[in-house]
């Protein structure tokens, strides 16, 4: 009778909970709209964002990073980042949203996928998978200062990617979607190729053989798995606009949306790989057979500079502001906002 009267306690404190949790949630959706509603009052082009939208966006994304964190794929930063990240990305757009999901969870299930194999050839493998912070902020940093910038410029909402009729902001959407693509490319291709490919990895520099686990080491089934991550979001991207965007009629095809994924998650895993294999330090340890980051034996014959992060910044800074320019279709005027927005977006990434 103790035991049942306990359980029925537990049970009427977690539905307290839930209910004070939800109604936090209420409150916070509804201080933001009112906030949204001044701005509006004030700003005469400044769209208020709906109620649904901001609850939408708080009870979604806590959802998602409590299953997470329950599932051990975020720590306790992982978590708080997480919370940052998801909000931000989906209260701008929808179609941003479950790209970040889809990345989310496919390179959830990916990293945990075969975990007693990979401890055979990994040795910085971590049970569970569990992300920090720092993981959560390098793959959703450029991606939540992409819908920063894309709220500026058209406000929430979903809008079809068409440069003739509204050029920056989807240039941003194509960015983001890049960022999210390449992240989930270069995740796919380094959990999925060391263990189903059955080749030896090669340097992407010189093209010689190295042992499982040398940065920059590349495997045609890890390539392959890139362009499928990289895909995939993109068509998790494409099936998101044909729900939730209205004048697809009228705008300029979005099937091409799935290509440009798949394009973008290939060519992440292969700059990631070319900067892993010049700027990061593979080391063999003799003991393990492993490899790993930490000065030892170099199983190319060359030693790898470590180097800071600064030269990827400045790659994607500078790749993203001459894709923009190229596929300006606009008035003058129109390409110098372009150009200002990238320029802004290039320091933003340089110095992140």
């Amino acid at each position: 009778m103790r035991d049942l009267d306990d359980s029925t306690y537990r049970k009427y404190i977690k539905m307290i909970t839930n209910i004070v949790i939800l109604s936090l949630i209420i409150c916070i959706s509804s201080a933001f709209w009112i906030m949204s509603m001044t701005a509006s009052t004030y700003y005469g082009n400044f769209q208020p964002v709906s109620p649904w939208r901001w609850l939408f966006s708080v009870v979604v994304t806590v959802l998602i990073v409590s299953n997470g964190f329950k599932k051990k794929s975020l720590d306790h930063s992982g978590a708080l980042g997480g919370l940052v990240v998801g909000f931000i990305l989906t209260i701008a757009n929808f179609s941003f949203f479950t790209s970040l999901v889809t990345f989310f969870l496919s390179s959830s299930k990916l990293t945990k996928w075969k975990g007693e194999a990979k401890k055979h050839l990994d040795s910085e493998y971590k049970e569970g998978g569990q992300r920090n912070w720092i993981q959560v902020f390098c793959n959703g940093a450029v991606p939540t200062e992409l819908a920063l910038l894309y709220m500026i410029e058209s406000g929430p909402g979903e809008i079809p990617i068409d440069f003739s009729r509204q050029h920056t902001a989807s240039w941003m959407c194509l960015s983001l979607l890049a960022a999210l693509a390449s992240s989930a490319g270069d995740t796919w291709a380094s959990e999925v190729g060391p263990v189903l490919s059955k080749s030896t990895p090669r340097l992407i520099t010189t093209w010689e053989k190295v042992p499982v686990g040398t940065n920059g080491g590349v495997t045609v089934v890890g390539l392959a798995s890139s362009l499928l991550g990289g895909t995939f979001v993109g068509i998790t991207y494409f099936l998101t606009q044909l729900v939730f965007v209205n004048d697809l009629d009228i705008s300029a095809p979005q099937w091409p949306i799935i290509a440009f994924g798949g394009l973008a998650g290939l060519l992440g895993s292969i700059v990631d790989s070319y900067l892993g294999a010049t700027m990061q330090f593979s080391g063999l340890d003799e003991s393990t057979g492993m490899v790993v980051n930490s000065p030892g034996k170099e199983p190319c014959g060359w030693t790898v500079a470590c180097q800071p992060p600064l030269s990827m910044g400045f790659f994607q800074a500078r790749i993203l502001e001459w894709v923009a320019i190229s596929c300006s279709r606009g008035s003058s005027q129109h390409r110098d906002r372009t150009h200002f927005c990238v320029s802004c977006i290039g320091r933003l990434i340089l110095y992140h």
